[in-house]
């Protein structure tokens, strides 16, 4: 049962992914090293068996032993808890992508948005999910953090942070068609997105007065209307608001030359227009370090920068990095907020 003593760390939970990714493997090797216990009270929702299974193929012994309930009210807090969210013998398959895998991982992480929305954990790391995958009844969203928005009725935004190399990314758009973000990117939608990541900034990472680069949607930001009007039209009048209002806010910028030249280095946070134009350099520059950080939402979620890999999963090749920077961070900013 939970201690009667004040909590100290925050608890962290972890879904458990599709369980034929590496989303298993990444998190138990992230979780192998006993000093997480000194930063955060780790629960995962998966199955106890399901867990032993990837140990035997990771060759991990008893060294990696896991406090096993069915109830967060019944974690330990001096231990990896793990809270069994089906009975189901459900048998992995490394590398394919199965009915079964997409079941688990929407069970994995309903419980532990149950559990979130309660305010019984202070963070979620999610591992990596296959979104055609997830597609049943109870799940009808491209991803995670339009899921997580709508169960905790929040506007958000999908932010991209390497800790290593201080670079903070957020998408204006995130998954969806190329063919609709034209047509998203209204004043408002701009103007929310802005906002949030910038209250984002201050909050989360206490940066007093956040600098924040905004690249424009079209090729050479447009040329001065040549090819295309939406700087011109709404970008830079919006920058022009903001700054007004005594934000640091620039640009708006052309994707290929701010980064070609490292400007992104000179700003606390850079704002995109849409999913790969943040993204593709992002995970150029930081991929090992890189995790997703869910902004706007009222308690903290983070997850790896990378999918599933079917092709090396059961391996025991994939590596952790991004998972275990995921775990810092979310401890992080969760003790952060707990201080508040």
């Amino acid at each position: 049962m939970q201690q009667n003593v004040q909590k100290d760390r925050p608890i962290v939970g972890f879904t458990i992914g599709d369980i034929n990714g590496i989303g298993p493997e990444v998190l138990i090797k992230s979780l192998a090293d006993s000093r997480i216990l000194k930063i955060c009270i780790p629960v995962i929702y998966a199955s106890n068996k399901l867990l032993n299974r990837y140990k035997k193929i990771m060759n991990i012994g008893d060294e990696l032993q896991f406090f096993v309930t069915k109830s967060i009210e019944e974690i330990n807090f001096k231990r990896i808890n793990l809270i069994n969210c089906w009975e189901d013998d459900f048998e992995p398959e490394p590398g394919k992508e199965t009915a079964i895998g997409g079941k688990a991982a929407l069970l994995s992480l309903e419980k532990a948005t149950t559990d979130l929305q309660a305010n019984k954990i202070d963070a979620l790391v999610t591992a990596p999910v296959s979104k055609n995958n997830m597609q049943q009844d109870n799940f009808k969203f491209p991803g995670h953090t339009e899921y997580l928005a709508s169960k905790l009725n929040a506007e958000v935004l999908m932010t991209m942070v390497s800790e290593e190399l201080e670079f903070r990314l957020a998408v204006c758009t995130g998954h969806i068609p190329l063919e609709s973000v034209k047509n998203s990117l209204t004043t408002e939608k701009i103007s929310k997105c802005l906002n949030i990541f910038h209250q984002s900034l201050k909050n989360d990472f206490k940066i007093e007065k956040p600098k924040i680069a905004i690249l424009g949607l079209n090729p050479h930001a447009g040329e001065n209307g040549l090819l295309g009007k939406e700087e011109e039209q709404t970008i830079s009048p919006l920058i022009k608001k903001f700054k007004d209002q005594g934000m640091l806010v620039f640009g708006p910028y052309p994707a290929d030359g701010f980064f070609g030249n490292q400007l992104y280095k000179k700003f606390d946070g850079i704002l995109a227009m849409y999913h790969d134009q943040g993204l593709i350099p992002f995970k150029t520059l930081a991929f090992d370090s890189g995790i997703n950080f869910t902004a706007g939402l009222p308690v903290i979620r983070t997850s790896p920068d990378h999918g599933t890999a079917f092709d090396i999963a059961g391996k025991n090749i994939a590596d952790e990095s991004s998972f275990r920077q995921a775990l810092y961070l979310a401890a992080k900013l969760a003790k952060a907020r707990m201080k508040n």
